[in-house]
């Protein structure tokens, strides 16, 4: 019976637990400047910041908050290749991709 007691408390927990979730993401330059300042990721978050942030940003780093303090107001330095809004920027695909034949 304590057995359930338990189950049923964490179940409670983990309702009413706030998810992990970030207001304002930041990207610092290798020289420490402010690159990327919004409240949408700068790389795809599904997979490991130091798989993708490396490719967009060389030497630089993220920095994410709870905060959205500043974070209206967006800056966005980087390179024109790797800004396509936010999250959806695929940095590394997950599968090779295959050239298609034209359909004509």
């Amino acid at each position: 019976m304590p057995a359930i007691r338990y189950a049923a408390a964490a179940l409670l927990a983990g309702f009413f637990s706030q998810g992990a979730s970030a207001a304002c993401y930041l990207v610092y330059g290798a020289d420490q400047q402010v690159l990327y300042r919004s409240q949408r990721p700068p790389v795809d978050l599904v997979r490991q910041v130091h798989e993708t942030l490396p490719r967009v940003v060389p030497g630089g780093t993220l920095v994410f908050t709870l905060d959205n303090y500043g974070c209206e107001l967006e800056i966005n330095r980087l390179p024109v290749s790797a800004s396509m809004g936010g999250a959806s920027v695929q940095a590394l695909p997950t599968t090779p991709r295959r050239a298609r034949a034209d359909r004509s």
